[in-house]
Parts: C-alpha cells; sequence; structure tokens
C-alpha cells in the first residue's frame, strides 16, 4: 500500500497478494488517457497534462479503505498504489489487487477497492485540456 510520486509497478503489486490461498487474483490498472468528460458536460475533451495531488491523511485513509474491504471479503491479500505529481498519457496512475480462495471473491473484493479508493481517499486530479481548460476532480 503506497502514495508515491515514483511510476508504479504492476509486478510488484503481483508480489504483494501473491500466496498458497489465493486460488483467484483480480487486478484493476488504472492508466492517464488522452481525453476526459468535464464535469457537466456530455462531450470529450482532449487531455494535455495530468496533476494528482493527495491530502497528507491520504495513506491513512487507504489504509481504512482496504482494511473494511479485508473485513467484508474473503481474501488472502490486498494491495494498492497510487501515483501523485505530474504524470504523462499513458502512466500508471493507480494499480489495485485483490487475492481469495475463489475468483469471484477476489473480483468483488478488488471492485470495491477501487471503487473505495476512488470515493474515499483524498486524493486529486487536476486535468488540463487542449483548449486551455482546465478542472480538479475528485475533491472528497
Amino acid at each position: 500500500m503506497d502514495v508515491r510520486d515514483e511510476p508504479l509497478s504492476v509486478d510488484e503489486v503481483v508480489g504483494a497478494v501473491k500466496g498458497p490461498r489465493a486460488g483467484g487474483t483480480a487486478f484493476f490498472v488504472g492508466s492517464v488517457r488522452d481525453h476526459d468528460r468535464a464535469q457537466g458536460e456530455t462531450g470529450e475533451r482532449d487531455v494535455v497534462r495530468l496533476t494528482y495531488s493527495a491530502h497528507p491523511t491520504a495513506l491513512d485513509r487507504l489504509r481504512e479503505v482496504m482494511e473494511k474491504v479485508a473485513a467484508d471479503f474473503p481474501v488472502t491479500a490486498l494491495a494498492a498504489v497510487h501515483r501523485v505529481g505530474e504524470l504523462e498519457i499513458g502512466d500508471l496512475a493507480v494499480v489495485v489487487a485483490a487475492a481469495a480462495p475463489h475468483r469471484a471473491e477476489a473480483f468483488a473484493a478488488c471492485r470495491r477497492l477501487i471503487d473505495d479508493l476512488k470515493h474515499q481517499v483524498p486524493i486529486w486530479k487536476y486535468q488540463e485540456f487542449a483548449d486551455g481548460g482546465s478542472e480538479w476532480v475528485g475533491a472528497c
């Protein structure tokens, strides 16, 4: 588990959740895309720059989210890393994984982990668009 300004590694997350009791492992890898729908708009806009910022409590909040997922699902391991700082199109922004004895539990736990991370951990995205506009996204 980490929030950091260095590039993320899927292999690191794989290593963090593998184990002899894990019959199924589910991953979500989020990367920076070159377009997005601005808040309140229906059309997509070209993204030229993206920066993630985290509140000092982000790591503590991430730990709380992971503890809740572990309490609600029969997982053998969870892992989550989120990048902060300025990212390029195609960079990995977040990698999460859940391992469980069976695939159904792994998928469900992984989905809850990424959804709760996005809604409850104070990490914000600042997008700059090709048309000169910008916006903050995800402020908790």
